[in-house]
């Protein structure tokens, strides 16, 4: 892949940045490529900011596109998570002729470092950009699970060809498909329509209110456990710590809890893409949603440093075994617990035929509260629609 033909080199200068050979600040152990260094460099790093300067298909925020610098110029002066983490800064993609260019240039991208093993951190722009980073992983033929972080369903009818609010039916009605399950956590029913909660519970796709995860953040880590991709909208957060958004809203999530939730995407070892999306400096005031976003990065690269490889295999010695019987009901539910993390995961039986192509859906997160449930003779929810779509 030509790299030089997608990106538009950092200039740290333009951003506030300078660089320090103490090495003190995070920005210090960032590595801004020269575009022509892009295939080599691939194979040493951890993680790779891409930003994207695209708001065409978010006409109801405008402005959107200048945000990925903006939360550079936070996030370089941060102080580094862990001096042994590699980081490449790629820039950012340029600006298509049209907006079909820029996603071509995003699915290419991120479809190389996915196939590197290198986490992309795509800075937005428009939410609706999700839609090709989704075709990045269709292009390697990986079935994925995604998680959207937004105070909405991004599932309407587009009535153009692309809006930001459209992508989930986008790649919902998308043949063939290779969405294995999609989450959203933290929608706030007042902007949500319930024929979208209906279809997303007949499709066995899980949704969480913004009350609901609040009352017990903890339930919302085995939901991003789960995820190859999240994709989270800066709107989800409440006006009062994240005013940078054109929609921001009075009520959703607090600035620390966001925070926890990208510590928890960073924690997964499945999780292998990020996107931050529809941040408005045209709206913030003194960078304090560009400074969000940055700490929640940085709190994204601390999950990732704390990974433990704690994924259960059969007669692993770091887990414990539990085996529930069921009445009514043909299989036991096997249970698996991280000695190592305290980490909860649950066993989807699966026909011999299906078991080499889905073999990364079988075992699924979950929590302690989903054993006690079995314990009660209940089938978890989590299981049943796991199991419903394995079938």
């Amino acid at each position: 892949m030509e790299a030089s033909i997608f990106f538009e080199q950092i200039d740290t200068e333009k951003i506030g940045f300078t660089q320090n050979k103490q090495k003190s600040r995070l920005g210090d152990y960032i590595t801004c490529l020269q575009p022509a260094g892009f295939e080599d460099s691939l194979p040493l790093a951890d993680m790779a900011l891409i930003g994207v300067n695209e708001d065409r298909t978010s006409p109801d925020n405008e402005g959107c596109a200048q945000a990925p610098d903006q939360i550079r110029k936070y996030l370089y002066r941060l102080y580094p998570v862990n001096s042994n983490l590699n980081i490449v800064d790629l820039g950012n993609i340029r600006h298509g002729e049209k907006v079909s260019d820029t996603h071509f240039a995003l699915k290419s991208v991120i479809a190389e470092l996915l196939k590197a093993n290198v986490i992309p951190v795509v800075l937005g722009g428009s939410q609706e950009l999700t839609y090709p980073i989704y075709l990045a992983f269709e292009s390697i033929s990986r079935v994925i699970n995604m998680v959207s972080i937004d105070a909405l369903i991004d599932n309407e009818l587009a009535q153009a060809e692309n809006v930001a609010k459209s992508y989930l039916s986008k790649i919902i009605l998308r043949k063939p498909n290779f969405l294995f399950n999609f989450t959203n956590i933290g929608y706030q029913s007042y902007f949500v329509d319930q024929a979208d909660i209906r279809l997303l519970n007949n499709l066995f796709f899980d949704t969480c209110r913004l009350g609901e995860i609040r009352s017990n953040l903890t339930e919302a880590e085995p939901m991003i456990r789960n995820a190859d991709f999240v994709t989270f909208d800066i709107s989800s957060v409440r006006q009062s710590d994240a005013p940078g958004n054109a929609n921001a809203s009075p009520n959703g999530f607090y600035g620390e809890e966001v925070c926890q939730l990208l510590r928890y995407a960073g924690m997964s070892e499945r999780l292998s893409c990020l996107g931050l999306f529809e941040m408005n400096p045209l709206f913030d005031r003194n960078g304090q949603t560009a400074h969000l976003i940055a700490q929640m990065i940085w709190y994204f690269m601390e999950g990732y440093s704390l990974r433990k490889n704690d994924y259960p295999v059969e007669n692993s010695n770091d887990f414990i075994k539990y085996i529930v019987s069921m009445s009514g009901t043909k299989n036991d539910l096997i249970f698996y617990k991280s000695k190592i993390t305290d980490r909860w995961w649950m066993q989807l039986p699966v026909s011999k035929d299906k078991e080499t192509a889905l073999s990364r859906h079988v075992m699924v997160p979950c929590s302690y509260r989903d054993y006690l449930k079995a314990t009660e003779n209940e089938i978890p929810d989590r299981w049943w629609k796991a199991y419903q779509k394995l079938m």
